[in-house]
């Protein structure tokens, strides 16, 4: 493993910014200080002009495999990730068969080992029946227990009673949950069936997936964890009444915000139709407004993708055919950062959201934050060079980006992954591997 040395760059870390060299040895940061000197056989990195930020840690994505692999897999979506400055990615239970043991998150764990150039770790699934599995589960071998309050991709609802308090009464870890009611969106799509039959427009998706069906299902959700002491997160908060159940400060009961919803909003359905039908639904300006303004208060507490490709071919489906989700990790940071020259929030803010904060609520060891010791998960924005959207530079396996020639007005120059150069200058390095994260043994 090659040191290397990063100099002449901008800082951002822990609310602050510094013009420190960064000195990286054995995949982990010797030092941070002013003019290091450069040691004997040390790769350098002119990061002049360009900001040094900690490597994202993305809570929330689909890689898709095992199963279902036609849409993406860990080796696909790991080069998308890297390519987008997230060196460490959260993947979620729903593939199939879906993750529902320790078994199987070991068995996802071996596929990454071989295939991942970010650094990795599995959520465990929650079932109508694996309540045993979740009590024994190891808290430090996984990203915490996932739990579908409501139907999404996957078929994984847990809708009976007794389990759900089981689960929040018992879950070892944090909790994270989708949180849609069931009966509600069912009974949305029996209303719009008979008001356009099989040809609903993709614009009515934010009424058949609805505020009231977000809002009923987290606010359960929350009084379901005061209850029981659990330590939950909500998923992917797209209603600003839905923000009334969160406070600055709590790490206990915690909320993230997905890039998608604070991009796009209801009018965007005119222009991109099912590119964007995604679970829960975007829905309207003001909510959009409103999750950025918490993103900036601190009511959301962590930035994430929901990255969850599916072929061109199956989004170009009719409403109750094409599946929810679509491809975002390979330009989230660029969009973060595109809202912060829109005056959203601050990169000071983007990195406590989405590198720092990951890292202290779901108890990471050593990673997150530049810190001496810690391992090196680094990525070097370059503010001078923009970044548009081509198909032919897509990584993600399906293909595809709901940002069709859009440009960003930065770009992602470096990325660099346990002290190992993943992505650099458009050219991603494929012998990169990352690690498996470790987590504190004491989670709940």
């Amino acid at each position: 493993m090659t040191d290397l040395l990063i100099t002449g760059g901008t800082l951002i870390n822990e609310g602050k910014r510094s013009h420190d060299d960064l000195l990286v040895r054995k995949g982990r940061i010797e030092s941070i200080g002013p003019s290091l000197a450069i040691p004997s056989g040390c790769k350098v990195i002119d990061a002049d002009g360009k900001l040094v930020l900690p490597g994202l840690i993305d809570d929330q994505v689909h890689f898709r495999e095992p199963g279902l692999t036609h849409k993406a897999c860990i080796h696909t979506e790991s080069k998308a990730a890297v390519a987008g400055g997230v060196t460490t990615f959260f993947e979620m239970p729903n593939v199939s068969p879906p993750t529902l043991s320790m078994e199987r998150i070991e068995e996802k764990c071996a596929i990454a080992n071989q295939d991942s150039l970010a650094n990795y770790a599995f959520f465990l699934g929650a079932s109508n029946e694996n309540l045993e599995h979740v009590k024994s589960a190891e808290p430090s071998k996984i990203a915490g227990i996932k739990v579908f309050m409501g139907s999404s991709t996957g078929n994984m609802l847990v809708d009976e009673e007794t389990v759900l308090e089981g689960i929040f009464r018992n879950a070892p870890t944090i909790i994270a949950t989708h949180c849609e009611d069931t009966p509600t969106i069912l009974a949305n799509e029996e209303a719009a069936r008979q008001n356009f039959g099989e040809e609903v427009p993709f614009s009515e998706h934010g009424n058949i997936r609805s505020r009231e069906a977000c809002i009923k299902s987290s606010s359960m959700a929350v009084e379901l964890a005061r209850r029981e002491n659990a330590k939950l997160h909500v998923l992917h908060i797209t209603t600003e009444e839905e923000l009334n159940l969160f406070e600055a400060g709590n790490d206990r009961i915690t909320a993230e915000a997905c890039v998608h919803h604070l991009w796009f909003e209801e009018l965007s359905y005119s222009t991109l139709g099912s590119l964007i039908k995604c679970n829960p639904a975007i829905k309207k300006a003001s909510d959009r407004d409103a999750i950025r303004k918490a993103v900036s208060d601190g009511r959301i507490s962590i930035l994430a993708t929901d990255h969850a490709p599916h072929t061109w071919g199956e989004k170009q489906g009719t409403y109750f055919n094409a599946p929810s989700g679509l491809p975002l990790i390979q330009h989230t940071l660029l969009l973060m950062l595109e809202m912060c020259e829109q005056n959203c929030f601050t990169i000071e803010t983007v990195v406590e959201r989405a590198c720092h904060a990951p890292a202290r609520l779901f108890q990471v060891e050593e990673r997150g934050y530049l810190r001496e010791g810690y391992w090196a998960d680094i990525v070097l924005v370059d503010p001078s060079r923009n970044t548009s959207v081509k198909n032919t530079e897509l990584l993600s396996k399906c293909q595809w980006s709901p940002f069709p020639h859009m440009t960003f007005t930065n770009s992602v120059d470096t990325t660099i992954v346990s002290g190992k150069i993943a992505y650099q200058q458009g050219k991603v390095l494929p012998k990169c591997r990352g690690q498996r994260v470790e987590f504190s043994k004491q989670r709940r």
